[in-house]
């Protein structure tokens, strides 16, 4: 013990030996800047005569107020670019960050040393805590003595000392038990109030901010584990008043911003843990304090600056949350009365700007809060989820805010925030699964479903009015925006269709699903252009529209189920719907589209009208000719060997038809193969099944159906030859 004692000694003198060395050189050097700058930096009474004046060496920020035409005021402070937000924050760390871990490490070293002097049974229960406020108050002391000349760094000290006095108190009231919670409570609320009063002295921003994170966990540290939320926001109410004068005298909004977080967490526990009627006034004073720090710039200066805007938009849409969640919880008044409230304060600021006929920014955020307010309380009415409805509009608010100030801070929460609006939407689709009985359309989650939607449609079409500069760096963002929308707006539509249709059969919710999906990607290529759908997002589109043909032609069991008596005759009328997309498609749509061009395309749409033809005529062909389910095996063997070959030849024959007519050698590729499909099946399979009658009635169809084919082609061949030759022989009236 001995050896470290006179070992620490030994370091404490080389410390304080080293410091005065290095200390002695900075005063030196202090001494000589300050002459330099004395001799470059002229002054007004240095400049004589007006010629000089006329063209003045300035130190930044140095106005020169003299009665002449000649001299130009000038202050350097209006010609330095526009700062981010975060910019002060980021520059205080890098010239801090060094002070800032030295105070931590010195707190963390003062603790290991006390818990050492407890292990070894040196010191008292009591004398631990005496020790801890001497070391807090003696560590403000030295940030107090250096504070003329060490602003920041003393700022930093004295907020060390004021946290190893919030930890003695926490400690000894936890731990050692030495006095009460209501003594443990007093003594933190003298140590917030000595240091909000320290840094109101020091002019200090960085002081309080320290004391404001003492103050709000101050709570936590003398907690017994009781919720006694009455004295605690009773307690916090009067902190936020302080900290609003604080703010309005001294112009710091980072400590508005602090409080507001810390009150919002504590309310949120509050709501959540246990919704009493004692939260509303809370709420309600917690709106009006961070309401009017929002608005100090707009009192004194007339402007709302982003920070402003942005802490008006989270405290009206907070305050609604807790508030209607609140009310829904405790079944009272409808909740929609609070949004209605709230809107009618903002639109007061709205009916400002109005009257003094200035329609800018302050004008724009007054009143699109107001109309979003108005529109969530009818959304409440009609009983939408609160959490989706609120965050959804509140997206759609910055989206707007930001289009018009240009911030990129309401850009950055508006992409924060929409994805937790699709998980909050994801979550309210869920709601389906465990639903008693829901009305068609007129039900809470569809309702929701569409305030949804019409945020995505609102972000789409803002997002469309970027400029030509802008457009390449948010070309992602809006094609992802593009995506949910239509994602968002199908789901909602598909759950809503499905939940209604839930007691009829398997096959009949299929069916019904793969109709509404081939339905919507119709419509969608429908209106590509409209919808500022691009080219290759259609195309694709399109290649998903036949690939859910493809599956619903092959998959469907209509048939079998109309045989079974599940599913009403009249049903396979509806089963037969989605030939109408498909043809309109191929004669309106498909000649116009890039699609046509791929060589592959000719080849997917002949694959789908091979498959509706042989499915759709087997298929009526069974409903025709089957008593009972038992007989399907037999007439699906008969239809396969002798129909099928000839429903083959014949369209193999309309392919080469239309390819040479066209000139489409794609066309004559397909029905070629397909009429060797049909040959090797016919010769390698079929015919060896049939009896004699069916070979015989086969072959004859079949051989007069290529006679036929053949003798047209033929014609067809000799016609085009013949206009060729034509135009050879007359090249006159070609040109």
């Amino acid at each position: 013990m001995s050896s470290v004692f006179v070992i620490m000694i030994i370091l404490i003198v080389l410390l304080i030996l080293v410091y005065h060395k290095l200390n002695k050189r900075i005063n030196i050097l202090e001494k000589q800047i300050s002459d330099l700058s004395k001799k470059a930096v002229p002054t007004i009474e240095d400049v004589d005569d007006k010629e000089n004046l006329a063209n003045p060496v300035l130190v930044p920020n140095q106005k020169i107020d003299v009665q002449d035409p000649n001299i130009i005021s000038t202050d350097f402070r209006d010609t330095e670019p526009q700062k981010d937000w975060l910019t002060p924050f980021f520059d205080f760390l890098k010239q801090n960050a060094l002070t800032i871990i030295g105070i931590f490490t010195l707190v963390l070293g003062i603790g290991y040393f006390v818990k050492y002097a407890i292990d070894k049974n040196w010191i008292g229960e009591t004398l631990r805590a005496g020790i801890g406020f001497i070391v807090g108050v003696a560590i403000i002391g030295i940030g107090h003595f250096l504070r003329k000349n060490y602003n920041a760094f003393s700022s930093i000290i004295t907020g060390g000392g004021i946290a190893v006095l919030y930890f003695t108190t926490t400690i000894a009231f936890r731990e050692y038990h030495i006095f009460s919670q209501n003594s443990g409570f007093l003594i933190t609320c003298l140590i917030t109030i000595a240091s909000i009063a320290l840094s109101y002295y020091y002019k200090s921003e960085i002081l309080i901010i320290f004391s404001l994170f003492g103050g709000f966990l101050a709570p936590l540290m003398i907690s017994t584990g009781q919720s006694n939320y009455l004295f605690l926001f009773t307690y916090l109410s009067v902190l936020n008043v302080g900290t609003l004068i604080i703010a309005y005298l001294k112009q710091w909004k980072s400590i508005g911003w602090i409080s507001f977080i810390f009150t919002s967490i504590y309310l949120f526990f509050w709501t959540t843990e246990n919704p009493e009627l004692k939260a509303i006034p809370f709420y309600m004073i917690t709106y009006l304090i961070f309401y009017a720090f929002a608005l100090q710039n707009y009192f004194k200066k007339n402007i709302l600056e982003q920070l402003d805007i942005l802490m008006l938009v989270l405290i009206n849409f907070s305050s609604v949350a807790g508030l209607v969640f609140t009310f829904n919880e405790l079944q009272l008044l409808p909740a929609s009365v609070f949004p209605v409230i709230f809107a009618l304060i903002n639109a007061v600021g709205s009916y400002k700007e109005y009257q003094k006929k200035d329609f800018g920014i302050n004008y724009s955020v007054f009143t699109s809060i107001t109309i979003s307010l108005i529109t969530l309380a009818f959304a409440l009415e009609l009983k939408t989820h609160l959490i989706t409805s609120v965050w959804a509009i509140e997206a759609s608010l910055l989206l707007y805010i930001w289009k018009k100030t240009n911030h990129k801070i309401f850009k950055v929460f508006f992409y924060v925030l929409f994805p937790m609006v699709i998980l909050s939407q994801m979550m309210t689709w869920a709601r389906y699964f465990d639903a008693g009985s829901l009305a068609v359309i007129f039900n809470p989650v569809f309702i929701t479903s569409l305030i949804v939607i019409g945020s995505c449609f609102m972000n789409l079409y803002l997002l469309k009015k970027d400029s030509e500069e802008e457009k390449s760096e948010l070309e992602f963002y809006e094609n992802v925006f593009k995506i949910l929308c239509i994602s968002v707006i199908y789901c909602s539509v598909f759950f809503e269709i499905i939940y209604h249709i839930s007691d009829e059969s398997l096959v009949f919710i299929f069916i019904i699903g793969f109709l509404f999906t081939i339905y919507y990607l119709f419509i969608l290529i429908l209106f590509a252009e409209k919808l500022s759908i691009s080219k290759d997002f259609q195309t694709g589109m399109i290649y998903i529209f036949l690939l859910l043909l493809f599956a619903h032609i092959l998959t469907s069991q209509v048939a079998t189920e109309i045989i079974r008596n599940k599913i009403d005759f009249g049903f396979f009328i509806v089963h037969l719907l989605y030939i109408i997309p498909f043809v309109y498609l191929i004669l309106k749509i498909f000649p116009k589209s890039d699609f046509i061009k791929i060589h592959i395309s000719y080849w997917a749409i002949s694959l789908i009208i091979i498959l509706a033809f042989s499915f759709e005529l087997y298929r009526s062909y069974i409903l025709i000719n089957a008593d009972n389910p038992d007989e399907i095996y037999m007439l699906q063997n008969h239809f396969s060997m002798l129909y099928l070959p000839i429903i083959w030849a014949v369209l193999s024959c309309l392919f080469i038809y239309f390819g040479l007519k066209k000139e489409l050698s794609e066309f004559n590729k397909i029905g070629f193969t397909l009429l060797g499909i049909m040959i090797f099946k016919l010769y390698a399979f079929d015919v060896w099944q049939m009896d004699n009658i069916s070979r015989i009635i086969a072959f004859i169809i079949l051989g007069i159906i290529l006679l036929l084919s053949s003798f047209m082609f033929q014609r067809l061949k000799n016609l085009i030859k013949n206009l060729v030759d034509k135009k050879e022989e007359s090249p006159e009236e070609n040109l």
